[in-house]
């Protein structure tokens, strides 16, 4: 959800309501200005009035990179949409070309990028699993082709395309 608050529209990461013994309750909520970017934890008493702002989300197509920064296209339109790498977040990791992303946007600019919940990336460095080492469940690490580093099973070879569990980063089955 997206506020306006202090004369700025701040997007609301966290929410909280908390009563607490003789006192009144309140709302604790941590909210990240859109202008500054910067996050701040606020007390919202439940007499206070609060405007919500309409957010509007929209499926966008992983395009390239351009320096640090992230270029998005609409596939309906074709319109450009350039993010920045901290409203990438933790995104950047799991991105490929032509990769689908879900951008939530307030008053026509940029605020969050959802990633879909699974990824198929490709194994770009996987080192041989030692001969004999089959206990139970043993994993190795494997580069994937955006860089991060992922603990696969032995038996995933360099090549290979696998999923990839884009909410703890885990890996989860051959593509």
């Amino acid at each position: 959800m997206a506020i306006s608050y202090n004369g700025d529209i701040s997007v609301v990461l966290e929410t909280q309501h908390r009563t607490p013994g003789n006192l009144r309750a309140f709302v604790q909520a941590t909210l990240r200005s859109i202008k500054t970017g910067k996050a701040s934890d606020v007390r919202f008493s439940s007499t206070e009035k609060i405007e919500v702002i309409p957010m509007m989300t929209r499926k966008l197509d992983f395009s390239y990179k351009d320096g640090d920064d992230f270029v998005f296209s609409d596939p309906e339109t074709y319109e450009t949409t350039t993010l920045t790498p901290d409203i990438m977040g933790e995104a950047k990791s799991y991105l490929v070309e032509n990769g689908s992303v879900t951008v939530t946007f307030v008053d026509e600019k940029a605020v969050s990028v959802e990633l879909p919940s699974s990824v198929t990336l490709t194994v770009s460095d996987a080192p041989e699993g030692i001969r004999g080492d089959s206990s139970n469940n043993v994993q190795k690490p494997a580069v994937l082709e955006t860089g991060i580093s992922v603990q696969v099973p032995l038996f995933i070879k360099t090549g290979e395309k696998i999923k990839v569990d884009t909410r703890t980063g885990k890996y989860m089955e051959r593509a």
